[in-house]
């Protein structure tokens, strides 16, 4: 076994990776052999067979991984710079963890290995194409998520078109480089930045500069050209004699910057990081006239209180809405309606109409606008604009062609169309876009009213949380905040949220662990009874749990092809969220590593929060209901309880 001559083996299994890199295994092309090696997700999570995810080297021009969903391309790690891969700021240098990255006429590959043979790790394509990598935690015997990735908006490939830069740090998250401007400007003003930017001014080879643009991802790179020898002055001199050149950049980011890599082809999928978290300086080929412009051209970002996000005008919504008829109205809350509407080239949107007898929803109103302009996030509902014209409140969203997830969730002619694989789907992306509120977008947010009716399904069943009229934004040091004001949504609230108006992130905890235990079982918490035992939905799951039936709360509309360890898994992991103790509750990075693996060991959940029960005939004190099969941003009816 430590024979390292290649030669004496017919076989290793090193050299065949199914979905998992481990240790020491390379991934890439090897030319004496002619090996390319790749690792490829499973079918599913119980069947190991060949899945539709593969992450794969692209040896051609300046090497980089991609992840592909059969052949489409899904993300992209940049280049390998000496350090890292240019679009992954987290290969950091760490005493865990090496990387290395061969690239001569041998082979071209990338492999990593643990610095102390404690430390266990490995690399995971998973079945939903999510990229994970767990280091084994020998204390606490559990693999932790070590970094995983796409994990933003901005890691998704192409996101910006043609000499866009992707930015998680401003709104909207597509700026064109200077010296351009958006190619399809009603897409761009309507957030959709995938077609790209265009030159304004033409180029001049003899006159033409280089701006300088620091802290990105180099653009894609495989028909750049590289050469390892040669310094920056000189790279920066062969591409001002080609004139196809758009830019150039180092190739090694050590040791002061070595090598040359040009890109003579339109220039895709770059990202802008803040100076504190990676990229590297690339120069772009403008111009002369564009050297002078000190003001930052690609930047629209607003400052102070201003809202962030394109003002449309009431004429353009009245158009679009057919002056808000009632056959164009798919929901209504208590701040108002919601309007499908199509604008004038045919983009579908829909927009939430603040009713103007409703003094509570001003606030709300300036709060949601404010909070969704700056969140970007695949699993968030995207805010494209909003409407302000005298008493004329209004907000402009991507419209949700398949509505909200109670639509679906509580409806028995509809709860089929929701098979498990599907409802855990929604799970997943339920979690990752609440750990991005509570813990990866630039704020930290408590959202406060996450419930079914404010989980919006686009085309491909994705899930989207809306509704940010209630949500609160925490400081750095920030844990918990006390308000006078209970709202939300009861059957949704924690325990200490409901009776003393104590909110954190452990309170969105357990609303998700409520909807967890209502996507499972199909089954509402709120005006679920048992006739013989008054329980509730999450006292009755409690029981069925500890009994050893759990399987028994699965709604029978998800059918029958299911892992049951799955189903069990995302049963324990919503018992686990709506304890009674904030303390007991897992915060959102535990749970979304609990819900990506099968390795990890759960604790046991403890007894839960709002096990009283109730009978049929008990009066309801709960408010008038609302319509909650809104296709768009359903807006909640908020709950004043004196106290």
């Amino acid at each position: 076994e430590n024979d390292k001559n290649t030669e004496n083996y017919l076989w290793q299994s090193f050299d065949h990776p199914t979905d998992t890199l481990l240790p020491g295994m390379k991934l890439g092309w090897d030319a004496k052999t002619g090996l390319n090696r790749y690792i490829t997700s499973w079918k599913s999570a119980d069947d190991p067979s060949t899945g539709d995810y593969s992450f794969k080297l692209n040896i051609n021009g300046f090497p980089e991984i991609f992840l592909t969903d059969k052949r489409v391309v899904d993300y992209r790690s940049g280049p390998w710079n000496g350090l890292r891969f240019s679009g992954v700021p987290e290969m950091k240098p760490s005493p865990l963890i090496s990387f290395s990255f061969v690239m001569n006429p041998d082979e071209v590959a990338y492999s990593f290995n643990v610095n102390n043979k404690s430390v266990y790790s490995r690399l995971l394509v998973k079945h939903s194409g999510a990229l994970q990598r767990f280091i084994w935690i020998p204390t606490s015997k559990i693999w932790n998520l070590f970094w995983y990735a796409p994990k933003d908006q901005c890691d998704d490939y192409r996101e910006c078109g043609a000499y866009g830069l992707c930015d998680t740090n401003s709104s909207p998250v597509c700026k064109c480089m200077k010296g351009f401007e958006p190619r399809n400007p009603q897409a761009w003003y309507l957030r959709d930045g995938s077609g790209g930017c265009i030159r304004v001014g033409k180029l001049d080879c003899g006159s033409d500069g280089f701006l300088t643009l620091r802290n990105v991802k180099l653009p894609e790179s495989g028909t750049a050209f590289v050469d390892k020898r040669m310094d920056l002055d000189g790279c920066r001199e062969l591409c001002r004699r080609n004139c196809t050149c758009m830019g150039y950049s180092n190739a090694n980011i050590t040791g002061g910057g070595s090598g040359c890599v040009v890109w003579a082809a339109d220039l895709y999928d770059m990202r802008q990081y803040a100076a504190a978290e990676g990229g590297q300086d690339f120069y772009l080929r403008v111009p002369a006239a564009d050297l002078g412009i000190k003001r930052d051209h690609y930047s629209t970002e607003t400052e102070g209180d201003e809202l962030d996000l394109p003002l449309l005008d009431i004429a353009t919504l009245l158009i679009a809405t057919e002056d808000f008829s009632d056959a164009n109205k798919i929901g209504q809350g208590g701040f108002g309606s919601v309007y499908k509407g199509v604008l004038a080239e045919g983009h579908e949107v829909a927009v939430k109409r603040l009713s103007k007898t409703s003094g509570q929803g001003i606030d709300e109103f300036k709060n949601e606008v404010k909070l969704i302009a700056r969140l970007q996030h695949r699993n968030l509902v995207r805010l494209l604009g909003c409407c302000i014209d005298m008493e004329e409140k209004m907000l402009v969203y991507e419209y949700m062609e398949n509505k909200s997830l109670d639509s679906f969730l509580f409806k028995k002619d509809r709860s089929s169309m929701l098979d498990w694989r599907t409802r855990f789907s929604i799970i997943c992306g339920i979690a990752r876009g609440l750990l991005y509120l509570h813990q990866d977008s630039r704020f930290r947010i408590i959202h406060r009213d996450l419930k079914a009716s404010n989980i919006l399904l686009d085309k491909e069943m994705n899930p989207k949380i809306s509704d940010f009229g209630m949500a609160r934004i925490f400081g750095g040091d920030q844990t918990e905040a006390n308000t006078k004001r209970v709202v939300g949504t009861y059957g949704y609230m924690s325990p200490e949220y409901a009776m003393d108006g104590l909110f954190s992130i452990k309170s969105d905890v357990f609303s998700f662990g409520v909807l967890v235990l209502e996507i499972v079982s199909g089954m509402k918490n709120r005006g679920f009874y048992q006739t013989n035992n008054q329980l509730n939905l999450l006292a009755y799951a409690w029981k069925l749990y500890r009994e050893g039936e759990g399987l028994k709360i699965l709604d029978k509309a998800a059918g029958e092809t299911y892992s049951a360890s799955e189903v069990m898994r995302c049963i324990q992991v919503g018992l686990l969220c709506v304890q009674e103790h904030t303390e007991d509750r897992p915060n959102m990075s535990t749970v979304v590593l609990m819900l990506s693996s099968d390795f990890v060991s759960m604790p046991q959940p403890k007894h839960p929060g709002y096990c009283l029960g109730r009978r049929p005939h008990d009066n309801d004190l709960s408010p008038p209901k609302q319509d909650e099969s809104c296709t768009i941003n359903q807006v909640t009816v908020t709950m004043m309880d004196g106290r």
